[in-house]
């Protein structure tokens, strides 16, 4: 109860800073604590993590429960990585972990930090020179919208550095994870076969 005298907003201001007193003497005693009673408590995750991403080691901050698809994107740029239905049924998110295909939206960051990770913006040479698969869906005209295009290239180089000279029903089944909104799958698997022949 406040007094007869304090107006109701002097009362509030009083409440209010008073809680700020007790806020800052919490942080106060934390600072003082020894660096020992501060290492991330057991279970915890470390925040700042180190990917291999398309052969460079990037430091990046991420959540607990970031996924790749997230913190590829939305902190490291890499948006060539297509997230379509966020719960790893469309394959447009897909990226080669240690060399296979994976969606990006269903794995933590936090659980790659050892692989070897290459996105879209990796398949090509350094020197710019597009892989066969790029080549063949260009000449192929596989893309419509272009949305699924990142995943399909993936699932095909993944299936090509495999087994070099698929048959067309194995590269339908390689494809298989990744769904065209357009329909255009006669196309990438065309252009699947071409650039096999051209590897070949």
């Amino acid at each position: 109860m406040r007094p007869q005298n304090q107006s109701r907003r002097s009362f509030i201001k009083g409440i209010i800073a008073s809680g700020a007193v007790v806020s800052t003497g919490g942080l106060m005693f934390v600072s003082g604590c020894s660096e020992n009673t501060l290492s991330p408590a057991a279970g915890s995750v470390e925040r700042l993590i180190s990917l291999n991403i398309n052969g460079t080691v990037r430091r990046v901050d991420v959540l607990p429960n970031e996924t790749l698809a997230m913190t590829l994107r939305n902190k490291l740029g890499l948006t060539g990585t297509k997230i379509g239905c966020d719960r790893g049924e469309c394959g447009a998110c897909s990226v080669l972990i240690d060399g296979v295909p994976n969606n990006s939206c269903s794995m933590l960051s936090h659980r790659v930090t050892n692989k070897n990770i290459t996105t879209i913006e990796g398949i090509a040479s350094p020197a710019g020179e597009l892989h066969p698969v790029q080549q063949a869906m260009i000449e192929e005209l596989a893309p419509q919208c272009g949305f699924c295009t990142p995943g399909q290239v993936i699932s095909s180089v993944a299936l090509l550095n495999n087994n070099s000279n698929p048959s067309r029903e194995e590269a339908r089944q390689a494809l298989a994870g990744n769904l065209c909104r357009c329909g255009a799958y006669d196309h990438y698997l065309n252009a699947v076969l071409r650039a096999a022949e051209e590897i070949a």
